[in-house]
């Protein structure tokens, strides 16, 4: 069967941030019809892909998404419309050549990325297999790596320096079992909170970001609610930490404000090695 691009198209959205952001929408010569949505995060790193925002002060004080939506409904969809739908490479490679910047400042990051988003989606369901599976995924769904504890931007500066502490729930038979370990950990991590009088507000992206005094503290805080919810640390569920070292970098290096010091790349580098030594089952991003 053959299932081509047919129609592009996109919208302005807002993001669970209230922030506008571009939905894509991807309908093949089959009829199969499929939309992602582009989120962007609090911080963004200096080798990131950019976004095309605006720029019009007037509209969401500059960070409309008119131009991105635009560039998908003018050049983008005039060099993807009767491409094969399920050849997800090729789209991805003329995406890039069009775009033609190491960046994708021309066409923005989400544009693109909510172009081919949206055009997997639409061949996954054209030939009738999960978007994982048809990522080449095989027959496990990834495993997810959910944020329960903020930090850095996310938590307006005021927790740790670090942005994202996550639990990875490895030893989950299933996503349906990993998510619910997940909610399970999370009631736990505000139960422990709460009981050291602590605060359980939430930060930008929904963990808590209680005030700590290093940021080792907060490792210790996932192992302890993944043990009260009766699970294994680092067999059952392992940790993950997206620090958003960009957020904290400064003229003079590193600077970690809850531990009062600053380090350069290198005395980073050995931060990290020993929080994966000391816990024995950290992941980082």
């Amino acid at each position: 069967m053959v299932c081509t691009i047919k129609i592009l198209k996109a919208r302005e959205i807002l993001d669970s941030r209230g922030q506008p952001t571009l939905e894509v929408t991807c309908i093949t010569s089959q009829g199969q019809e499929a939309t992602a949505g582009v989120l962007a995060g609090a911080s963004t790193g200096s080798r990131e892909a950019v976004e095309l925002r605006d720029g019009d002060p007037g509209r969401f004080a500059g960070r409309g998404v008119l131009k991105a939506i635009a560039a998908v409904q003018t050049s983008i969809r005039d060099t993807l419309v009767g491409m094969d739908a399920t050849d997800q490479r090729a789209v991805d490679e003329a995406l890039t050549r069009l775009d033609g910047t190491p960046d994708k400042s021309r066409l923005g990051a989400n544009a693109v990325v909510g172009v081919s988003m949206a055009v997997a989606r639409a061949a996954a369901a054209a030939q009738g297999l999960p978007l994982h599976r048809c990522l080449g995924g095989g027959e496990r769904l990834p495993i997810p790596s959910l944020n329960i504890l903020n930090g850095g931007a996310h938590a307006g500066w005021e927790g740790a320096d670090f942005q994202e502490y996550m639990i990875q729930p490895l030893g989950a038979g299933s996503f349906s079992e990993a998510l619910r370990w997940a909610t399970d950990i999370y009631r736990a991590l505000k139960a422990l909170l709460k009981a050291r009088g602590l605060r359980t507000g939430i930060g930008d992206e929904g963990g808590f970001a209680p005030p700590v005094r290093s940021n080792r503290e907060p490792l210790d805080w996932l192992v302890n609610a993944i043990e009260q919810a009766g699970l294994r640390p680092g067999t059952d569920v392992a940790l993950a930490l997206d620090a958003a070292a960009n957020g904290f970098h400064g003229d003079a290096g590193y600077q970690l404000r809850t531990e009062g010091r600053t380090l350069d790349s290198e005395g980073l580098i050995d931060y990290y090695a020993d929080l994966v030594r000391d816990w024995g089952l950290l992941r980082t991003f």
